[in-house]
């Protein structure tokens, strides 16, 4: 099967970026990693893409430039390095239709929350004001919402009592080095269909017995 090539959007830190990078390393993800675009010339995530010699490009907003011009070029230079799939990881801006029309369901986000409770920022803030025992993260398919696309992989934490915002997210980080690389190679695999909505993936029946409880 070719390998896909994929283009990963960051604005800051590039943690998830560094997971993606070192999966592929040690062969967990079967892509090639085409081009890293950010929207910040200072973000870290550059240098990560940079110390292992991928292709870092920084795109900046100008002032007064609408949102869909500005998508228009990191389309182009997107469609200049062949990539297939568009992985959002920290991406801090709202896409518009320009790009997910160049990309129909080939664009992936991670969230931070299990989608479809808390969109948006400051998620841990509100699973902690809410009292749920469990939260977690989502890679879904970006669509024109916020935080709305279809669903393609989910892991769960349990919320502790004695979480901060800081701590809860950082025991979801783990999780999302861990499933937004696994959503890739499922697309990379061609295992990925949507369908009315909802994200299929071949091979995978679950098991209806699993139950997760807390406390």
């Amino acid at each position: 099967m070719k390998r896909i090539k994929i283009g990963v959007l960051v604005s800051g830190w590039g943690s998830n970026l560094q997971a993606i990078i070192d999966n592929i390393e040690k062969g967990a993800l079967s892509v090639d990693l085409a081009v890293v675009i950010s929207d910040q010339a200072d973000a870290y995530a550059l240098e990560r893409a940079n110390k292992h010699n991928i292709p870092a490009v920084s795109i900046g907003p100008k002032k007064n430039t609408p949102r869909e011009e500005y998508d228009a070029v990191v389309v182009a230079e997107l469609r200049a390095r062949q990539v297939d799939l568009v992985c959002m990881a920290g991406f801090m801006r709202i896409i518009t239709p320009v790009l997910l029309q160049a990309y129909p369901d080939r664009v992936m986000n991670i969230h931070p929350s299990l989608l479809p409770t808390f969109p948006g920022l400051r998620v841990q803030k509100k699973a902690l004001d809410h009292g749920v025992k469990f939260s977690g993260c989502t890679v879904h398919f970006v669509d024109e919402g916020m935080d709305t696309g279809p669903i393609i992989i989910q892991a769960v934490v349990p919320v502790l009592d004695s979480d901060t915002e800081d701590v809860l997210a950082e025991r979801i980080l783990k999780q999302e080095h861990t499933i937004f690389s696994r959503a890739i190679q499922l697309f990379a695999e061609g295992r990925v269909t949507v369908k009315d909505g909802r994200v299929f993936v071949q091979g995978h029946e679950g098991r209806n017995n699993d139950v997760l409880i807390n406390p």
